[in-house]
């Protein structure tokens, strides 16, 4: 699932149409501005918001340095780029942390923005860069709150902070405060009230939590989903309470982007993180150049090698890149490989963080994850003798691993015929490296 489908295809579509032209008039430009205008409009985009882009990205593009130069069309791609990280935030924006711990965290939001999971989402991203962080539910109005932020503590290991019977969201976040200091944590993240919409009374709590627990950080959680609402409420937040961040959940769905795109130009204030699925890592710091290209389709190769090294394991690629060599590779090394590949998350995001995938061509593709979920349970199937040394697989062994994988016979010789395949490719694969050859896959398919 690409990061605004719908945006993307048309953006990408619009400019692949000038990209390779030759000669750019004033004319293409403006065309080309037209379509883009009406794509974020349609996207939700503010606005004030896309005038004021498309008008930059103008005043660029008709320069004679632009339509005179020997690649106007990439010239012109190069612009929107540009102009689109600008309208992110141009750069990635850091939480801050106290020079003397703990460091206070505040989340706020309005009821239903994924407010509760986000803290706990963002204590495990913080957990992992060496912090020691306590969750605090300062929310008493919600009777699931207290409960959901202590079933998130127990599944991430991360401890709770909560207050029976007080109904004082100021005395709860403040005693807490109190607590880390005694216990070692140094960072405190609060989850406070929301409401429907905003109003003075959830305006005031808030405000006097900040007054008491002076906040390092008062980040505003927004559902990408509601569009200019998200902005709208930002605005709000941000002129009532004053914040130094926004979160954007549920990136994920079917998000038409005018909120990410948006609220950096209409608040002032950069977005530091985007929450991209269910699951409790899916949170990622806000990059606003690898979402620019994310959405243009150029790829976000940065962040798929980052998933890579958190799933990797180095020795591993070390001793696999030597088997690949030596050709020892067997079906234990790639059964290996494939639990480390589905760690790093769903097929069809990491493809569409790759340079030159199109993301309307990846909605034509039928990335089989239960493919490999059969070749997995195929070679789970086998002994370690089979794995180690396919070629003793004869009918008999393939009846019986076939009947406990729950496949067919033809899918088990599939299989084993495509390692085979894939074996010797590496071998050429590797051969060519040392030679300083260049080669193709040819007609190879993986076999999952």
């Amino acid at each position: 699932m690409s990061v605004f489908e719908g945006l993307s295809g048309k953006l990408q579509d619009t400019i692949k149409k000038i990209r390779g032209q030759g000669r750019v008039s004033e004319k293409d430009v403006k065309d080309m501005m037209r379509e883009i205008k009406l794509a974020l409009l349609e996207a939700d985009v503010n606005f004030k918001v896309v005038k004021e882009f498309i008008s930059k990205i103008s005043e660029r593009a008709v320069g004679a340095d632009v339509l005179e130069s020997l690649t106007p069309g990439q010239q012109v791609v190069k612009i929107v780029h540009e102009e689109l990280i600008e309208l992110l935030g141009r750069e990635q924006s850091k939480v801050t942390f106290a020079p003397k711990p703990p460091t206070v965290f505040m989340m706020a939001g309005l009821q239903g923005a994924g407010k509760t999971t986000t803290a706990g989402k963002l204590a495990n991203l913080l957990r992992k860069q060496g912090k020691n962080p306590l969750l605090v539910a300062c929310d008493v109005y919600r009777p699931a709150a207290i409960k959901q932020l202590q079933v998130l503590g127990n599944q991430l290991n991360i401890p709770v902070f909560t207050l029976e019977n007080n109904q004082n969201p100021v005395q709860i976040a403040k005693e807490a405060v109190k607590f880390a200091e005694m216990k070692q944590n140094d960072l405190v993240i609060l989850d406070t009230a929301g409401r429907l919409h905003i109003d003075e009374k959830l305006m005031d709590e808030l405000l006097n939590i900040k007054n008491t627990v002076k906040p390092h950080e008062i980040l505003l959680v927004v559902d990408s989903m509601t569009g200019q609402d998200a902005v709208n409420v930002s605005k709000t937040f941000n002129e009532k309470l004053g914040i130094d961040g926004v979160v954007l959940t549920k990136l994920d769905g079917d998000t038409r982007g005018g909120a990410a795109l948006s609220v950096k130009s209409v608040t002032g204030k950069p977005i530091k993180f985007a929450a991209m699925g269910e699951k409790l890592n899916d949170i990622e710091p806000f990059f606003p150049d690898r979402m620019a290209s994310r959405i243009l389709g150029m790829g976000d190769v940065l962040s798929l090698i980052e998933k890579a090294q958190e799933a990797y394991d180095e020795k591993k690629a070390i001793e696999l890149e030597k088997k690949m060599r030596t050709m020892t590779f067997t079906l234990e090394d790639f059964l290996d490989q494939m639990q480390q590949i589905k760690k790093m998350g769903p097929i069809g995001d990491l493809l569409g963080m790759m340079p030159g995938v199109d993301s309307k061509a990846l909605k034509d593709i039928d990335i089989d994850e239960k493919q490999m979920g059969r070749t997995e349970a195929i070679i789970q199937s086998m002994t370690r003798k089979e794995r180690l040394d396919p070629s003793i697989i004869n009918g008999s062994r393939r009846k019986r691993i076939s009947a406990g994988s729950g496949t067919t016979i033809q899918e088990v010789n599939a299989l084993l015929k495509q390692f085979e395949q894939m074996k010797k490719m590496m071998k050429m694969m590797s051969d060519m490296g040392k030679k300083g050859k260049k080669g193709g896959f040819g007609k190879f398919k993986m076999p999952f």
